[in-house]
């Protein structure tokens, strides 16, 4: 039996008498794009931002890799390749568009960078027309391309989406789940944070439904499309 790339075991986290995440359990394994869906407040964030050691768990073991990375501070989970891109994209408005993305290779030291560079640019032409804009002038669609582009050059060897479509209009929501598929088919995991549950477990291989900080399902994101439970709940 393979290693999961992520396990996490009897996570705990508190922000102070309020308890955000009781003892989650669950993984992803490698080349799998694994959704976390829920109604706002469930712990979905809170999950992630645990994970990036942004946030402090009380309790519980987080596993990348084989290496157990609890309690490790977020600039070495980042250096290790599990990468996040926050809610609310973060970009760094005054920087033009090409600094935000040089800014995500700070880390390396390689003799990539621009080859890396190019690569965003032919996935998001957008950008790439407007690589001299300053960063706080593109639309919110834009913002979210390049907030994924800046996390792709840190070579993430998985990526952790927080709400990427939430803002955005019905057809930049497509465009950014097409994104999500087209990163996993060139072999980067994804672990997914998303309210737009319809769309989230259509990308999916694995999802599961946090409810009041506790998983209540999981499964497969095909049988969770057709449980009468998550429909009702999620997908109405």
């Amino acid at each position: 039996m393979t290693t999961p790339l992520l396990e996490v075991k009897e996570l705990n986290v508190s922000y102070g008498a309020i308890v955000a995440l009781r003892g989650i359990s669950f993984k992803v394994e490698t080349g799998q794009v694994v959704t976390l869906i829920g109604a706002n407040g469930a712990g979905k964030s809170t999950t992630l931002n645990a994970l990036s050691g942004i946030v402090k768990r009380r309790s519980g073991q987080i596993w990348f890799d084989g290496q157990d990375i609890s309690g490790m501070r977020s600039d070495r989970v980042s250096r290790l390749g599990l990468v996040q891109v926050p809610e609310g994209r973060q970009i760094i408005a005054p920087m033009t568009v090409l600094e935000n993305l040089q800014m995500g290779a700070y880390k390396r030291r390689d003799r990539e960078v621009q080859h890396d560079i190019e690569n965003i640019f032919a996935r998001f032409p957008r950008l790439k027309e407007r690589r001299r804009q300053k960063a706080g002038s593109l639309s919110g669609g834009e913002q979210q391309m390049l907030a994924v582009g800046r996390a792709l050059m840190m070579r993430p060897r998985l990526l952790m989406l927080d709400e990427p479509s939430m803002g955005l209009a019905p057809l930049l929501v497509n465009e950014v789940f097409r994104i999500i598929q087209d990163i996993k088919a060139h072999g980067t995991t994804i672990l997914l944070v998303e309210q737009n549950a319809r769309k989230a477990l259509k990308v999916a291989d694995y999802a599961y439904v946090l409810e009041r900080g506790t998983i209540s399902h999981q499964g497969p994101a095909t049988e969770l499309q057709n449980d009468p439970q998550i429909i009702s709940a999620y997908l109405g």
